[in-house]
């Protein structure tokens, strides 16, 4: 079979081409291409005959239980297809390993831009300005989806989130091998102890939603597609809107924040206005406090702990998974800044 490979694979082409042609009765050459951005599941370019797809799936050797979860994946995207939100089309899920190693689902390859870092560089600061206004736009449209309406009302329990995440991201921490990072054993305990009351609101929280997640018009300041949701669940909507603000809470080099750059020569709205924005959209919601801001810190330097753990086992999807184990006290010492 004519296939055309880019990148390194620790999988067999021949028994994916197979399946393909198999499943989707695709005929013709194929080509498997790895793209960078993201850390955990690795992700592809598949295409295969006249028919262009996206191939993502959990990462090779031992991983955390519940972690890189495309199966979780699939399933919030699927649901989402029938909604306002904008998602890829999802084409199938396989949870065996016996085709790439790992379970891994394929789902339609949109055209589009994504930007890495939250300057979204080669932008005008007019379409700037409306590229973060359309972020909260899709935030809030989310957070309006009643999840039992799209057979998600058991994605997740829908009490507790962040009592229950606080502890599944403290106790991710505390299994990890990393442990000198003193900041980050502080801003846990400022957490445990400010933890505020359920107040019951419930939504698909995203996990993740930044710009770096998103995948705009080719041409107009418009999401098309919001990307990557394997940390997604039933949860609280203000997780979502303080993990989007660390934007401005951190700098170019802390994994493309937007601090200490001149927000009005480019267009990017003051971190109040986003989130006015957001909750004119949203409707009733409690306001953001300094809680939801510090706990997004906090779980995204648990995550750079993973990654770096992940790249001393040689396991991680990003070549430069190594470099990112100092952000894990950045943002810790990010976190301590709002509370303190």
């Amino acid at each position: 079979m004519d296939i055309a490979v880019s990148g390194t694979l620790e999988f067999d082409p021949e028994r994916l081409a197979g399946f393909v042609a198999d499943r989707l009765g695709v005929g013709g050459p194929m080509r498997l291409e790895r793209i960078g951005g993201g850390q955990s599941n690795p992700t592809f370019f598949l295409d295969a005959g006249e028919r262009r797809m996206v191939l993502r799936k959990q990462p090779p050797g031992d991983i955390l239980k519940g972690a890189h979860a495309v199966d979780r994946e699939y399933t919030v995207m699927e649901a989402l297809s029938q909604t306002d939100v904008p998602v890829p089309e999802m084409i199938l899920f396989h949870g065996e390993p016996d085709v790439v190693g790992t379970p891994f689902y394929l789902m339609e390859r949109l055209e589009g831009r994504v930007f890495h870092d939250a300057a979204m560089a080669g932008l005008t600061p007019q379409d700037r300005r409306a590229a973060y206004l359309a972020m909260a736009d899709t935030l809030a449209a989310l957070h309006a989806v009643d999840p039992d309406a799209v057979g998600l009302g058991d994605y997740g329990r829908k009490t507790g989130y962040f009592k229950r995440q606080l502890a599944r991201w403290s106790r991710q921490w505390r299994q990890s091998p990393t442990s000198d990072i003193p900041e980050l054993d502080e801003l846990a305990a400022y957490l445990e102890a400010n933890l505020p009351p359920d107040d019951g609101r419930v939504a698909i929280a995203h996990g993740d939603f930044r710009v770096g997640n998103l995948m705009y018009h080719r041409s107009e300041p418009k999401v098309v597609a919001v990307l990557d949701w394997e940390l997604s669940t039933l949860g609280h909507p203000l997780a979502d809107l303080g993990f989007c603000c660390m934007a401005w809470r951190t700098t170019p080099q802390e994994y493309g924040g937007i601090r200490g750059l001149d927000h009005a020569a480019l267009g990017i709205p003051s971190k109040d206005e986003f989130v006015a924005r957001y909750f004119e959209k949203a409707g009733d919601t409690p306001p953001l406090m300094a809680f939801h801001e510090a706990f997004a810190l906090f779980r995204f330097a648990v995550i750079f702990v993973g990654i770096a753990d992940r790249a001393r086992a040689g396991n991680a999807s990003g070549e430069e998974a190594a470099t990112l184990a100092p952000l894990a006290r950045g943002f810790a010492l990010r976190g301590l800044e709002i509370v303190s």
